[in-house]
């Protein structure tokens, strides 16, 4: 039979088993108290300034005036005077053709004429003697009457020579070529030597109006009543054309609305814009694909801030603001987006807002900014288009 223990073994016993537990549980007290670690974000302040508004298209550049230079009469082509690739002016001759034969129509029409006015000198003469005579009754009446109809006939022979020498002296004048517009001499298509007919086909070469030019887009119906106050607006609303080149937009050109279409395409939805462009250095080029942006308007101070700053839940949208070393959620209202910027409204200029890191927050996380906070420049350069969303909210005045 096993004795029991003496009553100071067991109170050892007790105490060292307290002692243990004490020690293993205190620890995890220790780490119950021990706040979390902080989670790293990256920061920015949110930015006031002046946010333009764009309209953004793929448009076509299109030429004023382009003129197709055919043969007006038939003829050898004797001379081509311009060069391909030439810049003209109006009026200077281009290219000439064979035009003897029209000279000797021109000069059997003058002595036509020459011939009637002689006839028409003596038959008036004549006339003149019959009336004397006829007071006298020396002459019938009816003499006087058919001399009076020669004369009649004679003055409308002439003013038939007269038409057709000024209609040979027109086929003359289409034997030099001269230029209808100023701009750019195209592709030769007719040597010299050739005979051209005014049935061909093909035109002699083209000149095409470069200064100024036009460019050609189409924008959603819903744009019609913005389009119609830049219109009628005392200033002409500002377009940008740009052209990609290896993966960069530059500026090719600034120009101005100048009108819409009277009617919209009932199979796209769309209506055709057209804007003119001064383009003396020839940056854009007739059939050309540009990029366009049309300025709508410009959000005065506006608040500003990266994209990836605005957040979206089923409320709707909101950000991260930083108040000491916790974050807080903060809803907004996104008044404008594109690529490079939001405007918002909810915040206030210089507000501290988390731009990268949110997936792991929460509101009232402890955050670790990686960098002071300060606001970054969300403008978009001049030679830098964008392409713009606008949220569901009224639109400024231009």
């Amino acid at each position: 039979m096993t004795r029991p223990l003496p009553r100071k073994a067991l109170i050892l016993l007790l105490v060292v088993a307290l002692g243990a537990s004490a020690w293993w549980l205190l620890p995890a007290k220790q780490n119950a108290h021990k706040p979390a670690a902080a989670i790293p974000v990256r920061v920015v302040g949110v930015a006031q300034q002046d946010v333009p508004r764009y309209l953004g298209a793929i448009g076509t550049v299109l030429s004023q005036h382009s003129v197709e230079v055919r043969p007006q009469v038939e003829g050898v082509l004797t001379q081509v005077l311009a060069k391909e690739g030439q810049w003209v002016k109006q009026g200077d001759l281009l290219a000439t053709l064979d035009d003897r034969a029209i000279r000797a129509q021109l000069d059997q029409a003058r002595a036509q004429l020459g011939q009637t006015q002689a006839q028409l000198q003596v038959a008036r003469v004549n006339l003149k003697r019959y009336q004397l005579l006829s007071s006298d009754d020396g002459v019938s009446k009816q003499t006087l009457d058919q001399q009076q109809a020669l004369v009649n006939q004679l003055q409308a022979t002439i003013t038939g020579n007269q038409a057709a020498i000024d209609n040979t002296a027109v086929q003359l004048s289409y034997t030099q070529i001269r230029s209808p517009v100023s701009g750019r001499v195209g592709i030769r298509n007719v040597d010299p030597g050739n005979l051209v007919r005014t049935s061909d086909t093909q035109g002699l070469f083209s000149v095409t109006q470069i200064d100024p030019i036009a460019v050609e887009f189409a924008l959603p119906q819903q744009n019609l009543p913005t389009l119609h106050t830049l219109l009628e607006a005392a200033t002409p609303a500002e377009v940008q054309a740009f052209m990609d080149a290896d993966g960069e937009r530059s500026l090719l050109g600034k120009g101005h609305l100048a009108l819409i279409d009277n009617q919209v395409s009932a199979n796209t939805g769309t209506v055709r814009v057209k804007a003119e462009f001064d383009n003396k250095d020839g940056h854009l080029w007739p059939g050309q694909l540009v990029t366009v942006r049309l300025l709508t308007a410009v959000d005065q101070n506006a608040l500003v801030v990266p994209p990836p700053v605005v957040q979206r839940s089923i409320d709707g949208h909101f950000v991260y603001r930083l108040d000491g070393d916790k974050v807080t959620s903060v809803p907004v209202k996104v008044l404008y987006q594109d690529s490079a910027l939001n405007v918002i409204a909810g915040v206030n200029a210089g507000d501290c807002l988390v731009l990268d890191g949110q997936s792991r927050l929460k509101p009232g996380s402890r955050v670790e900014a990686s960098k002071n906070c300060t606001a970054a420049d969300a403008s978009v350069e001049a030679g830098l288009p964008r392409d713009s969303v606008s949220a569901n909210t009224a639109e400024p005045k231009p």
